[in-house]
């Protein structure tokens, strides 16, 4: 026989009440609702979400827009975001775009819908028409023509340390390399203040920065490298360009770290407590993931948020930098 809240009230000695407000994240006493979760664990309580969703106008469930699960740091972001997610009784709807903005306007309809409360999006689409202030909706990196709320990484603050710890590496020759979307993001300052860190400090450089998609990036990357054999240090867009460059590279003789110092952006690893796959500008995805959950369940019940919540990035070694001289 199925278990009720007020056998679950019972055991842990309130109210029906005081159950329900525990289930939907209400206002109660930690040392209460931890009685409560205790009776539900003990009695096995499984709570009728389909029920409440219609007593409360709420599903209780999230849809996370990353543009592919393939990449390890959306899949990463994506496991931070349900771990949290789960801790606040949530579900989460997992949307690998591939850059595709219909299959994106599908979820945000599902929002307006009543289908889903909310939505997390590392999106680069052109959906802005679709995206509104008042749209439960929390961006990564991304900002719209509205006043979405947003979390991004410093980028700023990412494309100063680059050039920083390449210079104290000992390299003489520094260069960019990425691809940029034509959507408005916070990415673009990691090349716009490595080329203001390097103007500050009088830095010789050069920049390769490609439309997406990419195409032909073995090719264009030999070209560029070839053309500039005096770079000894590169910092990249992301860590997939870093091992791009990385590849290229070696089919040029050219050794990583001993004669070309390359950094990337993200700090990318295979698994947890794995060894980076390249030195890297590491983002904080755990902490990422945990203040867009925070941030989105925050506007579903209606609180005030701020706009922009910029979160701090390191330097990482990843085996493709020399020790600082």
């Amino acid at each position: 026989m199925k278990i009720t809240m007020k056998e679950v009230a019972k055991l842990a000695g309130v109210g029906v009440g005081t159950v329900s407000r525990v289930l939907n994240n209400g206002s109660v006493k930690e040392s209460t609702r931890l009685k409560v979760e205790a009776a539900m664990k003990e009695l096995n309580y499984q709570p009728d979400l389909y029920a409440r969703s219609f007593k409360t106008n709420r599903t209780n469930t999230i849809a996370l827009i990353i543009p592919t699960v393939w990449h390890p740091f959306f899949s990463e972001f994506a496991w931070h975001v349900e771990h949290q997610l789960e801790k606040n009784n949530y579900k989460v709807y997992l949307c690998n775009s591939s850059g595709n903005a219909d299959k994106e306007q599908e979820y945000i309809q599902m929002v307006v819908q009543n289908k889903v409360d909310g939505i997390i999006g590392i999106t680069y689409s052109d959906i802005d028409q679709y995206i509104s202030s008042n749209l439960p909706f929390v961006s990564i990196d991304r900002y719209f023509t509205e006043d979405v709320i947003y979390v991004t990484a410093d980028n700023s603050a990412g494309g100063r340390l680059a050039v920083n710890e390449l210079r104290a590496r000992g390299c003489q020759k520094l260069a960019y390399i990425g691809g940029y979307q034509e959507t408005p993001n916070e990415t673009k300052n990691r090349r716009k203040y490595f080329e203001i860190e390097c103007q500050r400090l009088k830095q010789s450089y050069e920049i390769l920065d490609m439309l997406e998609p990419l195409t032909d990036l073995a090719d264009r990357l030999t070209e560029f490298l070839t053309a500039h054999p005096e770079i000894d240090g590169i910092f990249t867009i992301n860590d997939s360009m870093a091992l791009d460059v990385q590849r290229v590279l070696t089919k040029l003789g050219r050794r990583v770290p001993e004669d070309v110092q390359i950094i990337g952006f993200d700090g990318q690893r295979n698994r947890e407590g794995e060894k980076y796959l390249v030195s890297s500008i590491a983002q904080p995805v755990e902490l990422m993931g945990q203040t867009a959950v925070d941030l989105i369940l925050q506007v579903i019940n209606g609180q005030d948020v701020q706009q922009r919540t910029v979160l701090p990035v390191a330097f990482v070694e990843g085996g493709t930098t020399q020790s600082k001289e």
